[in-house]
């Protein structure tokens, strides 16, 4: 495990010293606020877009644990409570992570940055919004998805947040348990049980998220030595970044396959698994080709690749949730 606390090292060897040797970029102080900006930034605490992406993940997980249409009331339930579950989970990460985001350029427009919200107020919200979904969990889903629920909320926190986000180049892989909870909390609130195809499903975003996270990273990887955050991108070259990331393509693409007889899907789902597959992984060779070639920053164009890998995501999920159609 490597381990940084106010620096972070290139893979050459030498160091990236943090950022009280770097010129300040601390978010600016922000006046009195409207009651709209303040729930606005309230809002911003729970990481809306993240949790866009986590609820791609439990729809269609429901829909194919019923094998057709869930009841609704019980997918309104669990979208809202698995909602307000990672909203506390970014909110109290927020909390923990607001000394690096006042200095990474990315995030320091987030309300702790600028002084929207204080940390305390913080604190309590993000804590205050885990109970809330687990109390809602168990009054209208189930024991089994509040049990889930607490444990990505936990597992953000405390083994990703404060664990391993700072000290290992490994962060995004083992942190990234917490991202692939949604699917099975979503099998979870409609048969009350887990089995071996949630848990295929969660295994594709296991493998998904460390090339998704690793090419956005790319972009911003002055952002995170700044920081002393010793994401892949920072600590390694490039060539060992996109190396694996195509490693974790193929894994990804893969995974996604063994779910077509496991979960017993139609052709459909077969078809769309390969053609959007073979797009991922053509698109993450060519990334490999760029770097080959010696391209570098914006020419190796590594964002491209990042907005392709959500669109594969999901595409993929909504494939899960229409096959039912075609049985």
């Amino acid at each position: 495990m490597t381990v940084l606390s106010n620096r972070a090292g290139r893979a050459d060897g030498s160091r990236i010293e943090a950022a009280e040797t770097a010129p300040p970029l601390l978010g600016e102080t922000e006046g009195p606020l409207t009651l709209g900006a303040k729930i606005g930034a309230y809002v911003a605490l729970t990481k809306p877009r993240v949790i866009e992406l986590l609820l791609i993940t439990t729809l269609p997980v429901m829909f194919l644990a019923a094998k057709g249409v869930p009841d609704l009331g019980l997918v309104v339930a669990t979208l809202a409570w698995g909602t307000m579950s990672a909203g506390s989970a970014n909110a109290i990460n927020c909390f923990i992570d607001r000394d690096i985001d006042a200095k990474m350029r990315r995030t320091r427009r987030r309300p702790l940055a600028r002084h929207q919200v204080s940390p305390r107020a913080a604190l309590v919200f993000g804590a205050a919004l885990g109970v809330l979904s687990t109390v809602g969990f168990l009054a209208t889903v189930n024991t089994l998805a509040a049990a889930l629920s607490v444990f990505a909320i936990l597992y953000y926190v405390f083994v990703y947040s404060l664990l391993l986000k700072r000290r290992t180049k490994q962060n995004i892989v083992w942190g990234g348990i917490a991202g692939c909870m949604p699917v099975l909390i979503g099998w979870a609130a409609v048969t009350g049980s887990l089995a071996l195809t949630p848990f295929i499903l969660f295994g594709v975003v296991f493998l998904w998220t460390p090339p998704h996270t690793w090419t956005l990273a790319m972009r911003y990887k002055e952002d995170y030595a700044l920081a002393g955050v010793p994401m892949l991108p920072v600590v390694a070259t490039d060539k060992r970044v996109v190396v694996e990331s195509v490693v974790y393509t193929w894994a990804t693409v893969l995974c996604s396959l063994a779910l077509w007889p496991a979960a017993d899907l139609t052709p459909v789902y077969g078809v769309v698994a390969v053609v959007l597959g073979a797009i991922f992984v053509i698109e993450a060779h060519r990334l490999l080709a760029r770097v080959n070639r010696g391209l570098t920053g914006a020419l190796l164009r590594p964002m491209r690749f990042f907005h392709l890998s959500n669109t594969y995501l999901a595409l993929l999920f909504t494939a899960v949730a229409i096959d039912f159609l075609f049985q």
